[in-house]
């Protein structure tokens, strides 16, 4: 493994630490892996997923290799997301990019992959003009401009636009009871033994319609929790609520390649489409509500055609022509948005995850070519 593992502290900040230990609370920190042998100081990448590790990201080798210093970063939140903030995700990136500029790099580019889309684009919209002033809840946030330094370059890979957005097309509208894993309205249930892809374009437009009203019953429930929670004549016995989200990825792009179609494969990049549906551990599956508002509700900021849109900078949109995750009409929104500043680029035959496919080295190593190619030639 190339690179060294790395200790990033930062200012503690007034959203509080649920689940953390005191000593977190007091002297925040990161852990990133940091991959430099060799390199000039010319440019520096940035990865990072809001809960995933990406220590061991699959760009981190082949770009060490052409000579450009990387920095894999994790997030407080990394494996656990039932409390992450993206409030508070946004001061892990700004630390990781104090990081760089302190030893020496001159130019930084944030790499978006996944779900570091929205988090990259949230991040260089405040950056270059903050505007948070509390989270969805209605906490005042103390964020201040130098937890957040400005990068200089987004590269979008395989980004989707948003938590939120993700979260309002995979959500199964057909459950019944949201205290029921198992109920299911047989006419909104796409697994259903009598439905099958290629869906109906009626009943899928019905279908889209019940998972917005989910999404939003949920939000609505949310919302007057806290309220009720918080409200002053109450016991205020606490702030926040843990609370768990039954079926969380019922997306019939999954099984329906029709349904804004590419190069993918049937199915989800988790597995197969019901269990991963029914799963236990799936996104969105144990949250709380100040959580639930920040990273999955419509109220969210992480929205990253929206905030993108507010960058400056130059950026590059790398499609996966075969991604299972994130669909062709999604990614085009980000180059539409950004217009004549976004170069565009199709990686041809990758899927969602390229390493884990017969290909990978082929396609990580285009990747990187093209990475460092856009590099040179929109940053340096």
């Amino acid at each position: 493994m190339v690179g060294r593992l790395v200790t990033i502290g930062m200012r503690a900040s007034n959203i509080p630490e649920i689940g953390q230990g005191v000593q977190e609370m007091i002297n925040p920190k990161v852990y990133g892996r940091f991959s430099d042998e060799g390199c000039s100081k010319d440019v520096a990448y940035l990865v990072l997923h809001p809960a995933v590790s990406f220590w061991h990201h699959y760009l981190v080798e082949p770009l060490n290799e052409r000579k450009s210093a990387i920095l894999a970063l994790n997030t407080r939140a990394v494996n656990n997301d039932s409390t992450l903030m993206m409030e508070r995700v946004i001061q892990d990136v700004g630390a990781g990019v104090r990081f760089l500029r302190e030893e020496g790099y001159k130019k930084i580019v944030l790499i978006a992959n996944s779900a570091g889309g929205p988090v990259m684009s949230l991040y260089q919209s405040q950056a270059e003009h903050l505007t948070i002033k509390s989270t969805p809840d209605g906490d005042p946030y103390d964020i201040i401009p130098d937890d957040l330094p400005k990068a200089d370059a987004i590269a979008l890979v395989g980004a989707h636009l948003g938590r939120a957005q993700k979260f309002r097309v995979t959500l199964d509208p057909s459950i019944l009871n949201e205290l029921d894993p198992f109920g299911a309205d047989p006419e909104l249930n796409m697994f259903h033994p009598d439905r099958k892809a290629p869906y109906d374009r009626a009943w899928l437009a019905r279908y889209r319609e019940a998972q917005k009203a989910r999404h939003q019953r949920i939000t609505d429930w949310a919302v007057a929790k806290l309220r009720e929670l918080r409200d002053s004549k109450g016991p205020q016995l606490t702030r926040d609520l843990g609370f768990v989200i039954y079926r969380t990825y019922a997306n019939p792009a999954t099984l329906d390649g029709t349904i804004d179609p590419n190069d993918r494969p049937t199915g989800t990049i988790f597995g197969n489409a019901q269990s991963v549906n029914y799963s236990a551990a799936m996104y969105g599956r144990f949250t709380t509500l100040t959580s639930y508002l920040s990273q999955w509700s419509d109220l969210t900021v992480a929205d990253g055609p929206k905030r993108i849109v507010e960058t400056t900078v130059p950026v590059i949109n790398v499609r996966f022509s075969a991604d299972e995750g994130t669909f062709p009409t999604e990614t085009a929104i980000y180059s539409q948005v950004c217009g004549a500043r976004c170069e565009d680029y199709t990686l041809k035959g990758s899927r969602h995850f390229p390493f884990k496919q017969k290909e990978g080295p082929r396609l990580v190593n285009e990747l990187a070519d093209v990475l460092v190619d856009w590099t040179k030639r929109k940053v340096l």
